[in-house]
């Protein structure tokens, strides 16, 4: 048997930026070992297998190179770019997607894809101080979700200088950190990078799921709902961000840049 294969640059308006993810659409449900495998081989920070519901739905999964997560933004939003790309949904219609982490859908907007998420608020707390050591940069603030740590430092400069101790960083057994700023620049309301070494990627580029805490902090204490953010990682990509209730509005584009069959 063989697969149709796809890497995605999403949260990108050009091939080779934003964060790539590997998309492959199965016919039907496949072991667990066989997709973690082909997620080690793609070796890009999440890839997707999408697999068609009864319900008109799909069944989602990502894996990293090394475990499976449990929520993924930039995957997801490859995972429907691809569905309407090749005529699998058609264009109108919102791509349904059964997930750990509840039922997602995404949608077209424009030229942009939106995503309807969870929102998954971090908590406050002591860092630890493991998690100090690993950032060495003062923390204005930091707080804990089911999935990571989330802290605030002085400003942008700071975010985008930082070289974490990433051995560290597995000891506070978490999915990653995410070190967020006000951003420097009016185009953006706040900037982030998101390391996850325990989770076999070291620094994601562009984070989707990480915004769901980001985006409920930085509204709450910028008194707005509607954000703007930038990644900014090597890749850097942007995204959208409407927080509503307990749901956070993703948006970005998506760029496929690969399309393989895998034997």
């Amino acid at each position: 048997m063989s697969w149709i294969i796809y890497q995605v640059d999403a949260f990108a308006e050009r091939p080779f930026s934003g964060n790539p993810a590997g998309v492959c659409i199965l016919d039907e449900a496949a072991s667990e070992r066989w997709m973690q495998d082909v997620a080690a081989e793609m070796n890009v920070a999440e890839t997707a297998f999408v697999t068609p519901r009864g319900d008109g739905g799909f069944d989602l999964r990502w894996f990293t190179p090394t475990v499976e997560v449990a929520l993924c933004g930039h995957a997801t939003l490859a995972s429907a770019h691809v569905l309407w790309e090749e005529r699998t949904l058609p264009v109108d219609e919102r791509a349904k997607f059964h997930t750990q982490s509840g039922v997602l859908t995404a949608w077209r907007h424009g030229d942009s894809i939106r995503m309807d998420f969870p929102s998954e608020p971090a908590v406050e707390r002591d860092a630890p101080p493991a998690l100090r050591a690993a950032l060495g940069a003062r923390l204005s603030f930091a707080g804990k979700n089911r999935m990571d740590w989330l802290v605030e430092v002085a400003d942008e400069p700071t975010v985008r200088s930082i070289r974490p101790d990433l051995a560290k960083i597995v000891e506070l057994e978490v999915r990653g950190v995410i070190v967020t700023a006000r951003a420097s620049s009016p185009d953006y309301d706040f900037v982030s990078r998101f390391f996850a070494p325990g989770a076999g990627v070291n620094e994601d580029p562009v984070t989707g799921s990480a915004h769901c805490a980001l985006a409920p902090y930085w509204a709450r204490k910028l008194q707005k709902t509607e954000l703007r953010a930038y990644q900014a990682s090597a890749r850097g990509g942007r995204v959208t961000c409407d927080v509503n209730g307990d749901r956070v509005v993703l948006g970005g584009r998506a760029v496929t840049v690969l399309k393989a069959k895998l034997l």
